[in-house]
C-alpha cells in the first residue's frame, strides 16, 4: 500500500466518529374542546428552521432528564416526560468552527401540562402548536418526520370496529 493510500485511510478514520448524542422533548397535548393531538414546534434560533426543544447531555442528569429541562428552557413547558424513549433520529450539526458532525437525538415524549409565561429562551424562537402531519411537513429531518407520523398514530385513540350484520 502506498504512502498516500495510507494516510488516505487514516485520515478516513479519524473523520468516521461515532455520533455525538443529544436528547429531545417531543412536547404534546390533546386539545381540550375537540381531542385532538398537538405537538409543539419551535424555531431554531441560529437557521430558523422548524426543530423540537433538545440538547447535549448534562452530567448528573439521565437522558429524559435532559430532554425535560431543554422543554423548559427553549419553549417554556412542563410535564410528564416519559422516562424511555420514542425513539431516535439524526441530523449534521455545523459546530461554531464550521465543521459538520454527524448527531444522534435520542427523543423522549414530554405530555404538557403548563405552559409558562417566563422561561430562558422566550422571544428567541417561535413557537407553534400543530398536529403532527403538519410538524412533520415542517421539520427537515427525515427520521424526526417519520417519528411525528408513527407518535401520531399511536396516540390515535383506538376505536372499536363497528358491528357487522349478519347475512340474511
Amino acid at each position: 500500500m502506498g504512502f498516500m493510500n495510507q494516510v488516505t485511510g487514516n485520515l478516513r478514520l479519524m473523520l468516521q466518529r461515532p455520533p455525538r448524542q443529544q436528547y429531545a422533548a417531543l412536547c404534546y397535548r390533546m386539545k381540550k374542546k375537540q381531542g385532538q393531538l398537538e405537538v409543539l414546534v419551535a424555531t431554531s434560533r441560529d437557521t430558523g428552521r422548524w426543530v423540537i426543544p433538545k440538547g447535549w447531555p448534562m452530567t448528573g442528569k439521565k437522558a429524559y432528564q435532559v430532554a425535560e429541562r431543554e422543554a423548559f428552557e427553549e419553549v417554556g413547558v412542563k410535564g410528564k416526560i416519559g422516562k424511555e424513549p420514542l425513539g431516535y433520529y439524526t441530523y449534521r450539526k455545523t459546530l461554531t468552527n464550521g465543521l459538520k458532525v454527524p448527531v444522534q437525538v435520542q427523543v423522549h415524549a414530554l405530555e404538557v401540562t403548563e405552559c409558562l409565561k417566563s422561561f430562558p429562551e422566550k422571544g428567541s424562537r417561535t413557537l407553534e402548536w400543530v398536529s403532527c402531519e403538519e410538524a412533520a411537513n415542517r421539520v427537515n429531518e427525515p427520521e424526526l418526520k417519520i417519528l411525528f407520523l408513527q407518535f401520531a398514530e399511536k396516540m390515535q385513540p383506538r376505536i372499536p370496529p363497528l358491528p357487522t350484520k349478519a347475512a340474511s
